[in-house]
């Protein structure tokens, strides 16, 4: 499935708050504080602040997350209270409206720096405590979203601009969809079941993030997995090797191994990851939203989840859904004939291709078919060079320049943080930080996400903050790391993402950025991925490992760029499996199981049987992660 953005924790539970010249490629080192420009040269380098080395914190004593995210409650419920306590006479829109706004962002880019290291830091101990960092920040938003002397102190605000005036409705659209025209008794039991869903959800992904499955496979189960990626691998004591179900592990196995059996193990594994925790967790989420949307007076969480978006309602998505199954069908099963001939070359008793064959069979079609390998490709596009020459390509689009903040302080050696900046005078207009490879107690999502809001404050722009965490291959040996044509789409699209919350000019910090209609969300990501196909801006990103003046050639470009499409019906059709779960799920009355339920999608779908006793849902990441009800905005994005 692809990958995504990270809500911040405001817009995960309100519907308001809705390159890297990277270490193993640097040219040469820069004094500690100095920018090293990762695009075009500027006119005339700007000063480095201070605060500037330490954007964030990137260090923590055990106790410390704990102690900052109360505080941080503490801080802001001081603001809240403020607001709530004004007397109706003494009320303006600067001391309720657009204060209440402040402090929900405060809050956010107090409380955000803090829960990433749930996801990022090396520390076992610091990552957990991010992650109950980020289970205490979704209960407290959700109890200020109920609020009714927040809401009764707001309402009455008169909006003086069109921007206030965006703000004050999607404000109170907010508070009305978390329950504030309900009784006292009907509010206290949404807010006590929105908060156990933030629990629900908080659990599952914390129970993905330290997921270690793992598998051993000998040399000759591993045949035809190049050698760069058997070095990469863990070895035990018995001189073997571990795969692990990281992105890395698991793509370098489903795309390169002859064995069909090692194929099918791999595929099994990851399929089964928590797989009877997080069902169970999920479960209990499905029951507890169907229930608030019930007491918030609609017929399913689907129903409430599409309220205000584009979609407008379950109904207009599932049609819209709907009208792309048989097309896709069709196309489907033209691709797994062609493929089936392929299979057949191998193996002439084949006859029918099976869900842990079409990684491994696509790659052997672009050999056969398309006349590349994307293992020689790939030592076109060294990851340095890739994101240095995708910078490149933002900041001719965009007007931008990106420069290496160096000796910045970071969690990790190979996290990498940038300064973004005009080209036209010079002006900051963000930071952006990379994290790009696998490492021990690290995240395997692939997502975007902001740590500081972009918004006026106090007389000037304060500018946004922003991360993208990868797993790309860590450069291993002299070789650096090399990207496939995937992986290098993959970057596209989160930098996409961080293009969206970077360029937000918007005044307040809770409409900036990616706080938008959740079925446009992925519009600026899926829109960027696709300038990697464009003829010129891939030979520009690119650059042979050996010798970096050497550009993918143009003949490979154009196999490459034909071969685009190659596997698209079975891609999206996977993608209308999720969505459409995902839509059904939210948009029926529990109980429901939901790996039942995933079987008859998919069959419905895919027209054949999902392999028994997988468990996918226990790692649908996504609609346990924002996208709940919202996962058809990949496919709507692609179209509206």
């Amino acid at each position: 499935m692809p990958v995504c953005i990270r809500p911040s924790l405001i817009v995960a539970v309100s519907v308001l708050l809705l390159l890297l010249i990277l270490a193993a490629g640097c040219t040469r080192p820069a004094p500690a504080g100095t920018p090293e420009s990762a695009s075009m040269p500027a006119a005339t380098p700007a000063p480095v602040p201070v605060d500037e080395i330490h954007l964030i914190r990137a260090h923590y004593q055990p106790g410390e997350i704990t102690n900052l995210s109360a505080a941080a409650e503490k801080n802001a419920n001081a603001s809240f209270n403020a607001i709530a306590a004004l007397a109706p006479e003494q009320r303006t829109p600067d001391n309720t409206l657009i204060a209440f706004s402040v402090a929900l962002t405060d809050y956010s880019d107090a409380i955000n720096p803090l829960t990433i290291m749930g996801q990022v830091s090396p520390d076992p101990a610091i990552a957990a405590e991010g992650m109950k960092a980020r289970e205490s920040g979704g209960i407290f938003i959700t109890g200020v979203s109920t609020r009714r002397d927040l809401y009764n102190a707001i309402k009455d605000a008169q909006p003086r601009t069109p921007d206030e005036a965006r703000l004050y409705n999607l404000t109170m659209l907010s508070f009305e969809l978390n329950g504030l025209k309900l009784p006292d008794d009907q509010l206290a039991r949404v807010r006590e079941k929105m908060q156990e869903v933030s629990r629900l959800e908080t659990r599952y992904n914390a129970n993905l993030n330290n997921d270690v499955t793992s598998l051993v496979f000998t040399r000759e189960e591993l045949a035809g997995v190049p050698e760069d990626d058997l070095e990469s691998f863990a070895r035990t004591p018995d001189g073997k090797y571990r795969v692990t179900m990281s992105g890395p592990d698991y793509s370098a196995v489903m795309r390169n191994a002859r064995n069909s059996e090692t194929r099918k193990a791999v595929y099994v594994a990851s399929n089964n990851v928590m797989a009877e925790e997080n069902t169970r967790l999920l479960a209990e989420a499905v029951r507890l939203r169907y229930e608030i949307a019930q007491e918030l007076g609609y017929p399913t969480w689907a129903d409430y989840q599409l309220d205000g978006r584009m979609a407008k309602n379950p109904a207009a998505a599932m049609a819209f859904l709907e009208g792309m199954k048989k097309p896709l069908q069709e196309k489907s099963r033209d691709e797994l004939a062609d493929l089936l001939v392929i299979k057949k070359t191998f193996d002439p008793s084949a006859t029918s291709v099976d869900a842990w064959d079409i990684s491994w069979l696509l790659a052997q079609q672009k050999i056969l078919r398309y006349s590349y390998d994307e293992n020689e490709v790939k030592e076109y596009f060294p990851a340095d060079t890739v994101v240095s020459g995708m910078f490149r390509t933002c900041g001719t689009l965009f007007g931008i320049r990106f420069d290496e903040v160096k000796g910045a302080d970071v969690w990790a050696d190979d996290v990498r943080l940038f300064r973004v900046s005009n080209t036209s005078d010079n002006a900051t207009v963000g930071y952006l930080y990379l994290d790009l490879y696998p490492r021990a107690g690290k995240t395997d999502s692939v997502f975007e996400t902001e740590l500081r809001t972009g918004r006026m404050k106090d007389g000037s722009y304060s500018v946004p903050i922003v991360i993208v965490v990868d797993k790309i291959p860590a450069p291993a040996g002299d070789k650096p790391s090399l990207l496939t044509t995937g992986e290098t789409v993959t970057l596209f699209h989160e930098t996409g993402h961080a293009m969206h919350s970077l360029l937000t000019r918007v005044p307040y910090g809770t409409l900036a950025g990616n706080n938008v209609q959740w079925d446009f969300v992925e519009t600026p990501s899926q829109s960027l991925e696709e300038w990697f196909y464009d003829p010129e801006v891939m030979v520009s990103i690119s650059g042979h490992y050996a010798n970096s003046s050497e550009k993918l050639p143009a003949e490979l470009r154009d196999r490459i760029i034909a071969a685009k499409d190659a596997g698209n019906g079975r891609y999206f059709s996977s993608q209308l499996v999720y969505s459409l779960y995902d839509l059904q799920l939210h948009a029926q009355k529990p109980p429901i199981d939901p790996t039942a339920l995933y079987y008859t999608t998919y069959y419905d779908v895919m027209e054949k049987p999902l392999l028994p006793g997988l468990h996918v849902p226990a790692s649908f990441g996504h609609i346990m992660g924002g996208y709940d009800a919202g996962y058809y905005g990949y496919l709507w994005s692609k179209v509206y």
